[in-house]
């Protein structure tokens, strides 16, 4: 059965499209602007504390890189078959990470953001779960790289259930974009678990296991049926459901969403962003001309409506006010 009789608003990285992601400020933020989920991806400190990072190179959204103190931590790393160089979570004591201060990942585009540069320390999933306790919306982590971090010997699964199970936490999802560990989590928790689909490319432990399937092969109604046998529903990337052309305008609606529901599995759709650089051409707002173009506020409203229309049972919000203002007067 569909788990939500409603449509959910998950506020991406908390209100990431007002605050530097994945902090405190953001989901604050996000609860006050009516989200039902706060989302925290997950990495691993060196002393096994599960903390909010988008990854765990960390140079993007912190200050790490201007910490003398941490010159010698800069490092290349492998991380799913590709070389990253940065500063790593992974390579840091819970300690030394809350001594750093986040930052805007992307300050060209939410320059306004900025202005909370410094604020802010690296929250652990322990707090991200007492904020959501306390405030009773629900939360919704992901764990990144659980391939990458088993195989330092620091798995992300234990303590991720062990914060769930402390403080008896029965609202949540649970997501991942590879699947040997969702398939793991299914016979340790009865709470929803959710299999990411990306655009293109495959799970890493697919890759690492040498199966030649990719996440093509997880939305057909054989792969569907397949997840539906661990998973509650699917994370997909919104090209999934209405595809974009070469000019970057919408073209056909997919049948993913209904050929999930026959599988009862819910469809939770990412990323809904605001800025015209992140919404297809169809709904994008102002003079293409203006230097503020790609940064000015498009038709988010319009796009995240067409979504529903499509029948998604959730959206992943940069925005999660403007994710709420159309859930809320949504009538399917």
């Amino acid at each position: 059965m569909v788990i939500q009789s409603s449509p959910v608003v998950i506020a991406h990285r908390g209100a990431s499209a007002h605050r530097p992601e994945h902090t405190l400020l953001s989901y604050e933020a996000a609860i006050a602007m009516g989200a039902d989920y706060i989302e925290p991806d997950l990495v691993s400190t060196r002393d096994h504390v599960l903390v909010a990072r988008h990854e765990n190179e960390i140079s993007g959204t912190t200050d790490v890189a201007d910490r003398p103190e941490f010159a010698d931590r800069h490092a290349t790393r492998t991380i799913d078959g590709r070389a990253v160089t940065g500063w790593f979570t992974e390579d840091f004591t819970l300690a030394e990470l809350r001594t750093l201060r986040a930052r805007e990942r992307v300050p060209g585009l939410r320059p306004g953001n900025t202005a909370f540069d410094g604020l802010a320390r690296i929250p652990t999933f322990e707090e991200v779960v007492r904020l959501a306790r306390e405030h009773g919306v629900g939360v919704y982590p992901e764990t990144k790289h659980p391939t990458h971090f088993a195989g330092l010997g620091l798995p992300l699964e234990e303590p991720l259930l062990d914060v769930l199970d402390r403080y008896g936490v029965r609202k949540a999802y649970i997501q991942s974009f590879e699947t040997a560990n969702l398939r793991e989590l299914s016979g340790r928790t009865d709470l929803p678990l959710i299999q990411l689909v990306a655009a293109g490319g495959a799970p890493y432990d697919w890759v690492v296991a040498g199966d030649g399937r990719g996440y093509d092969d997880l939305v057909t109604p054989e792969g569907l049926r397949e997840v539906a046998g661990y998973a509650r529903g699917i994370g997909v990337d919104t090209r999934r459901v209405l595809p974009t052309g070469p000019d970057g305008t919408l073209g056909a609606a997919t049948t993913l969403v209904a050929d999930a529901h026959r599988e009862r599995l819910d469809v939770h759709v990412w990323t809904v962003r605001n800025e015209n650089a992140q919404l297809p051409v169809d709904f994008r707002l102002g003079d293409p001309g203006s230097p503020h173009y790609d940064r000015a506020t498009g038709d988010v409203m319009g796009w995240l409506s067409r979504l529903l229309e499509l029948g998604v049972d959730g959206a992943f919000c940069d925005d999660p006010a403007m994710g709420r203002a159309v859930m809320s007067r949504w009538t399917p």
